[in-house]
């Protein structure tokens, strides 16, 4: 049977109807709510029923045979019944709890599998692992860990804080904002996804309605098209953000335009910041001179934009990429500085801000904090965390010591590994060397809709449902839409949820009673309602009851921005009444909290630290390699099908005209990309809006090598760096690594 109508459920990238025929998704159209939809559920019905599907439980033939070595993905699998499968993971779980105990377990897992509040794959994970003793976890997210880090140094305040309910929203922005300079661009295409969801994506309409007011915005980046056609765009080359933002700064200080009486209310350390600005301690002045070599962007530029930044009202905004990158702790520290210099902090329309447009939840304000609808997951008895980055350097150096945020932590012996709704093939650096570290734990246990790369390089992979293959609701924080997840068709194949799976090995490791509590599917989704409809309620929130919302399919909750002052606002006011939660209770523009650390790359203030590799050390491989996020995809998923598509690998990777020229490639022609790390296959993308020197090729092919390890798909991770940001953050850099790159 056809479903005339369709249904409407709801993913990261936003709300689609969904239509039906016998037993398939045949079609997924926009949400009719949504003015600037996403169009990456156009591929939902090829996604949903690829061959690439994970059909039945698999154990890799190789470790049944106790070969530990994964074969780079090409081992291959003895599918077998669901209860012979888990009973096999069972034992092999058990084993390492009672040989080695649950610190030998990383269940850290990642990834952005369900907008769905129950169907949450690593809450699932976790719950399950906490019932049976606990697990080594992660710290952090690979999209923003110097964010997460940097913020509470300089403004005592979570990041996830900051951004929602803190720095100015889209409305403020709008109204009072002149000139908004956006270092990494302000990208809608990665607007698209929201981690809860969306009913009406908005990044795209506050930029149209910032545009149409006359405001300027000014983007900061080595691509034009990290941000709209109406900005005005200033190359910059990759990394040196940090540089050109001092420059900034010391033609604040030259021209007499900095707000010192700002700086003593409302900050701390200035002065020691300033010592270093004017070079009065290693005798270089980070003038506008000393930046534009630095940073490629002319003197003349830089003393325009700081003019410009000091004479109207300006946001100063960062995109998550550029702290994606070796001591990105730095530009966030010194745009923060800035802003403070600007006196704008706290003002309308004014300040410093980050994430607008690296998902649509950025910018949109306070909002009304409803609680509830999370699965519980319990207490880890297991103390022992690491970075989520360090992954790679866990698995291959266990017991080595390494320093975060000010502490000296150790390495643990991972003996098996748990994952869950991600693949971190798609979102680690320098991918040759993560197989290597992969090979290293006796079991590696995958829970997938896909044979992804992760999947083939486990031992254990059990076929997990898609969202659309079981019911659930979706909630975002900033969205005022509530939906109905329906279950829209069969699980394909053998697949079961993620829940079921975890239920049936906590039953082998008697942990079933823990784990479920008493109850199935329906009576936790049903549990985990109610509990966000009481939370509202205490909030003056009206939610309808379950069935109500099955029925209705979706509703518009009152979600609106509450009317109370900004914590910023609130502290420009009165500091002495509304400190921050910092060690000063000021913005910290040099921590003592830092330079306590004693870490010789960081003074205790934001600093130039050149990267190891730049365009200023260019020398066997003269291209810088930045690696954005995909437009047709969230992250790699989805993958199998749009890989399917004529021409589409391997994928595009845009180069000026004058390098293309340098080394005879033309637009469209197949490329290697290339380093001492790896090689890559691409298509030539010849284009003016790029700066010279740089190559941009996207994330999000799944990682296939060939049999001389080249990845024929076009996943620039084969050649991005495995370091820690700093020893401060811990973060990725997958945005600073040289590469070069050859017609074939």
């Amino acid at each position: 049977m056809s479903d005339d109508r369709g249904r409407v459920t709801s993913a990261h990238w936003g709300a689609a109807r969904v239509f039906t025929e016998d037993g398939r998704i045949v079609r997924a159209d926009p949400f009719e709510e949504d003015p600037d939809p996403s169009s990456i559920a156009r591929i939902l019905p090829q996604a949903v029923h690829h061959a690439d599907r994970v059909a039945r439980p698999s154990v890799r033939r190789g470790w049944l045979r106790g070969d530990r070595a994964r074969g780079a993905g090409r081992d291959d699998f003895v599918e077998m019944p669901w209860d012979e499968a888990l009973d096999i993971a069972a034992e092999e779980i058990g084993r390492i709890r009672r040989v080695h105990g649950n610190g030998a377990i990383y269940g850290g897992s990642y990834g952005w599998s369900s907008a769905g509040r129950f169907h949450h794959a690593q809450g699932q994970l976790h719950r399950f692992l906490n019932c049976i003793g606990g697990y080594v976890a992660h710290q952090g997210t690979y999209s923003l860990s110097a964010m997460e880090i940097m913020l509470p140094h300089i403004f005592g305040l979570g990041e996830i804080a900051f951004r929602h309910c803190t720095q100015e929203r889209w409305s403020e922005i709008v109204a009072h904002t002149e000139t908004l300079v956006a270092f990494g661009g302000i990208n809608t295409k990665n607007a698209q996804t929201i981690a809860g969801g969306t009913g009406a994506h908005r990044t795209a309409r506050h930029l149209r309605a910032f545009e149409a007011k006359g405001g300027t915005l000014v983007n900061v980046s080595p691509q034009r098209e990290d941000s709209p056609a109406f900005s005005q765009w200033v190359p910059v080359v990759p990394g040196s953000d940090t540089a050109l933002i001092l420059g900034l700064a010391h033609e604040l200080e030259r021209t007499g335009r900095v707000d010192h009486r700002f700086l003593a209310r409302c900050t701390v350390g200035y002065d020691r910041f300033r010592g270093y600005l004017l070079g009065h301690a290693d005798g270089v002045a980070k003038d506008a001179d000393w930046a534009a070599a630095i940073s490629g962007v002319p003197a003349a530029t830089i003393a325009g934009l700081a003019e410009r930044m000091a004479t109207t009202r300006t946001m100063i905004a960062m995109a998550w990429s550029v702290q994606r990158a070796e001591n990105g702790e730095q530009p966030i520290w010194a745009a923060a500085t800035l802003a403070a210099m600007l006196g704008q902090i706290g003002l309308p329309g004014g300040g410093f801000g980050e994430g607008y447009g690296t998902t649509d939840a950025g910018g949109t304000g306070p909002m009304r904090r409803l609680g509830g609808g999370a699965l519980p997951q319990g207490t880890n008895p297991v103390r022992t965390t690491i970075p989520v980055a360090r992954v790679a350097d866990m698995l291959l150096n266990p017991g080595m010591p390494y320093q975060y945020n000010g502490e000296d932590r150790t390495y643990p012996d991972i003996r098996l590994v748990m994952w869950a709704g991600g693949n971190p093939y798609h979102h680690h650096q320098d991918l040759r060397r993560l197989e290597r570290a992969w090979d290293k734990p006796d079991c590696i246990i995958v829970n997938d809709p896909w044979w992804t790369a992760t999947a083939r390089r486990a031992d254990i992979v059990f076929p997990a449902t898609t969202p659309y293959e079981r019911e659930d609701f979706a909630r975002e924080p900033s969205d005022p839409y509530l939906f109905h997840m329906p279950r829209l068709i069969d699980p394909q194949g053998e697949a079961r949820d993620d829940h079921e799976i975890f239920r049936g090995l906590a039953a082998r490791l008697g942990a079933e009673e823990a784990f479920t509590e008493g109850l199935d599917t329906e009576g936790w989704i049903a549990r985990l309602y109610e509990d966000f409809r009481e939370k509202s309620a205490e909030q003056g929130v009206a939610v309808p009851g379950f069935d109500e919302l099955k029925a209705r399919n979706w509703v518009l909750i009152d979600a609106a921005p509450q009317a109370a002052e900004s914590v910023l606002a609130a502290f420009r006011r009165d500091p002495d009444a509304h400190p921050l939660p910092t060690p000063s209770g000021r913005i910290e523009v040099f921590s003592r909290t830092i330079a306590a650390m004693g870490y010789d790359h960081c003074p205790g203030h934001a600093v130039w630290i050149a990267p190891t590799e730049w365009l200023g050390t260019r020398g066997r491989y003269p291209l810088h390699l930045l690696s954005p996020q995909p437009g047709d995809k969230l992250h790699s998923q989805l993958e199998a099908a749009l890989a399917d598509e004529p021409g589409a690998r391997p994928m595009q990777v845009a180069i000026h005209p004058d390098e293309g020229a340098a080394r005879g490639i033309a637009d469209g022609a197949l490329v290697e990309v290339f380093n001492d790390r790896g090689v890559c296959l691409a298509r030539a993308r010849l284009t003016a809006d790029v700066v010279p020197g740089v190559l941009i090729l996207p994330t999000g092919a799944w990682y296939r090598p060939d049999g001389q390890g080249r990845d024929t798909q076009g996943n620039p991770n084969v050649l991005t760096r495995d370091i820690g940001t700093s020893r401060i953050a811990q973060g990725p850099t997958a945005q600073t690594s040289l590469v070069d790159i050859r017609a074939i």
